[in-house]
């Protein structure tokens, strides 16, 4: 066993200040802090750790008196200026205090103008352009009075099952993390009390991805080794990029219910990482710990979500109800209560709340919709876009040819095409892959039939429209996929395969004999082998939003080319369920030289270990596609990778150059990928991990040195002890996908 280095602990505890503030005006807010709970009754206290929905009100003048008392200090689920403009002039000029309400809402990916799902964005592997989607989010959402959205997601997520992958980064940690921190820095900026930002909300803190079973709200087990090394970086990154709020998530973790876990909450959010801003819990998760059986009534469940560190509870009212008997009974302390609502407080100030309460009313029309914001989202859903598969270079479809099929319930689906988690978007502003080509090709060359009413439908009345359609057209283009009610939270499935009779019409279509193009839009990596077999090529698009149809049009007619890459391992079936490509090796890793497959059995075999490796029988130990996989209508060849040096210190760093030729005809953009192994560790180690990309654009015959620098603090992990970085051999690859890559090796000394 190699000797472990520990590194110093201050890498990993890190402030929380904000940027743009000098210590003297943090000096002044925390003394403006300290006055105002010096002020409050327990009642009004409890009222700034309170977050309610409308609806839990009689009616408005309910609302507006519970405001006045100083018992609600934010509400969600509202929006539009003038409304909560209103809210707040009760806040600030008739409460006694005068303390402003915050105003959460979830703006996932975008609040008029819709982005792609997160794990669309995810797919375009580029950073700056996910900055600059959120931050078209927040200015929109701002422009109508919100200042706080409940995002990013930053689960990892490997089991394709759950809804809420849609939600997420993915499976990888290093992609999440880099991802995360554009988020945050979309959202709120150099400075998040500018008029055009919000607080961003780090969540579902921690381990909610890997609920048992892909079903929501579940159980999770989780070691701590894994834990640190795969499911808290995102958040710790996320926290480092200046994040203001944390949400502590439904389920349980190991035992613990994350809105009541003192490990998580205390020990390392706010202790190791040294994490000052506010945690809320998610939608009555407080309550939910009765459910769970961790806490027998209210009081006690709101006495562990407090010693746990849950600033602000959503909806539910165990704080307002158990809080006094808590105190009573010596149970809680009010220094406790006074610092958390002093995080509170915190975040309000460095929204600029206090001092700007009101919004613009008249920022909204100019704001939403714009041209600007229409073309950030085209470019979002262009770059998710991966080209799964293109047999005899189909696509880009020819410019000569007379007239194309559009076919499938996604063609014309302005709602579902959105996707899941979209409350303020509206279908009447998306543009469809229907009405998108038809501008571009004329309503004579499209030859339109949806097949199926919706993408559950089973009955195949639709069919001979649809078949007509593709005769007398030169391609088919079938857009199927699932609709977005089908991903998301509280829609897990069981089966990833199309629903309904998505695959017979597929079938019928192709057995036309014309070409088909496949365009798949879903919340989720589906099971589409069947696809595979039957289309020519199969272009994965998610849930793409509102310039969804556009940006397919375009790259469907070549005037853009693909260049996303999976988030993600594409299974073959959902048996395979997790599967992941930075998995450990095992004692027995498959290869192709000793596994067996089902029908290779003999009849009546002995009982036998058949070939003694990790794998299924019936479907091998490879995924239909690996993490970071999507082609081109161009090529692209490497070759010549480099080491600064093949040997660094434990505070060193060395640089990969490796050279990328575009060998196509296309100009093309690549997702320059660096993986590593540890061959050898005092824990075992995964067989890969995503350290460092790049996103170049090449054009044809046109070649480029890229170079990514790895720091050795960049190969630390967690040990079951400490942060270590431990010298001896370690293999890289440089390549286009987790599966493929140059390799070459190097030492840790």
């Amino acid at each position: 066993m190699k000797k472990a280095y520990l590194l110093l602990l201050a890498l990993f505890l890190f402030s929380c200040s904000q940027p743009n503030r000098s210590s003297k005006e943090e000096a002044e807010i925390e003394g403006r802090i300290r006055k105002l709970i010096s002020q409050m009754t327990l009642e009004e206290k409890l009222g700034q750790m309170s977050q309610f929905d409308p609806g839990q009100f009689r009616g408005d003048q309910d609302l507006k008196q519970a405001i006045k008392d100083g018992k609600v200090g934010s509400i969600l689920n509202l929006v539009g200026a003038k409304r909560i403009n209103e809210l707040q002039k009760v806040a600030v000029e008739e409460s006694r205090l005068g303390i402003p309400i915050i105003i959460g809402r979830d703006v996932i990916h975008g609040f008029r103008t819709i982005m792609p799902i997160p794990l669309g964005m995810a797919a375009a592997w580029n950073p700056e352009l996910t900055e600059k989607a959120m931050a078209v989010a927040a200015k929109e959402a701002a422009s109508e009075g919100v200042h706080w959205t409940f995002a990013p997601m930053i689960d990892i997520s490997r089991d394709p099952r759950w809804g809420r992958i849609a939600e997420s980064c993915g499976e990888d940690t290093y992609l999440a993390s880099r991802l995360a921190v554009a988020m945050v820095k979309g959202f709120q900026g150099d400075d998040p009390s500018n008029v055009d930002r919000i607080a961003a909300c780090a969540k579902h803190f921690v381990g909610y991805g890997a609920a048992e079973g892909g079903r929501d709200y579940n159980t999770a087990y989780i070691p701590e080794t894994q834990l640190r090394n795969d499911y808290l970086p995102p958040f710790k990154a996320a926290k480092e990029a200046g994040v203001l709020t944390f949400m502590s998530g439904f389920n349980d973790l190991n035992g613990v219910p994350v809105s009541g876990n003192e490990f998580t909450l205390k020990t390392i959010l706010r202790n190791e990482w040294g994490f000052n801003g506010m945690v809320v819990s998610d939608w009555a998760s407080i309550y939910e710990m009765i459910a769970h059986g961790y806490a027998a009534d209210p009081k006690e469940a709101a006495e562990k979500a407090l010693r746990a560190g849950v600033d602000m509870e959503m909806t539910s009212n165990c704080y307002v109800s158990g809080v006094q008997q808590l105190l009573d009974e010596g149970k809680l302390n009010m220094q406790t209560i006074d610092r958390y609502v002093a995080n509170i407080l915190r975040v309000k100030f460095q929204l600029g709340l206090f001092e700007h309460p009101y919004t613009d009313e008249t920022r909204a029309e100019k704001t939403i919709l714009c041209p600007e914001h229409l073309e950030v989202a085209k470019e979002a859903a262009s770059e998710s876009f991966v080209l799964l598969q293109n047999n005899h270079q189909i696509l880009p479809l020819s410019s000569n040819m007379k007239s194309v099929a559009v076919i499938g319930p996604l063609a014309d689906a302005p709602h579902d095409q959105m996707g899941t988690w979209v409350f303020d978007g509206k279908k009447e502003n998306t543009v469809t892959p229907l009405v998108a080509l038809r501008q571009k090709l004329g309503e004579q060359r499209v030859n339109f039939a949806k097949g199926l009413a919706v993408s559950r439908t089973r009955t195949t009345e639709g069919f001979a429209e649809a078949i007509q359609a593709a005769r007398k057209s030169d391609v088919a283009l079938l857009f199927l996929g699932e609709e977005s009610i089908l991903s998301g939270e509280a829609h897990c499935l069981a089966n990833l395969d199309l629903q309904g009779a998505q695959n017979d019409l597929l079938d019928a279509v192709a057995a036309t004999g014309k070409p088909v193009v496949a365009v798949i839009m879903a919340g989720r990596p589906l099971t589409i082998g069947h696809v595979l077999e039957k289309a020519d090529a199969v272009l994965y698009a998610w849930a793409p939003g509102t310039m969804g149809g556009p940006a397919l049009a375009e790259m469907l007619l070549g005037e853009t080319v693909p260049s996303g890459k999976t988030p993600v391992t594409f299974l073959k079936t959902v048996g395979e369920v997790p599967l992941y490509y930075n998995h450990k090796n095992t004692g027995r890793p498959a290869d192709y030289s000793n596994w067996t497959y089902l029908d290779d059995i003999p009849v009546e075999a002995g009982q036998v270990s058949l070939g003694n490796t990790s794998h299924y029988l019936d479907a091998g130990f490879e995924p239909l596609f690996p993490f970071g996989f999507g082609l081109s209508y161009t090529s692209f060849a490497y070759s010549d990778l480099r080491l600064s040096t093949g040997s660094m210190p434990v505070d060193g760093s060395i640089d990969f150059s490796v050279t990328i030729e575009n060998t196509g005809k296309y100009k093309g953009s690549e997702v320059v990928q660096l993986y590593i192994r540890d061959r050898v560790g005092s824990i075992t180690r995964p067989v890969k991990e995503l350290k460092g990309f790049k996103k170049i654009s090449l054009e044809p015959g046109e070649k480029q040195q890229v170079t990514i620098r790895l720091n050795a603090n960049d190969l630390a992990f967690f040990n079951g002890t400490n942060y270590v970085v431990e010298p001896g051999w370690f293999d890289v690859w440089v390549g286009p996908h987790s599966n493929e890559g140059l390799h070459a090796e190097f030492s840790i000394r």
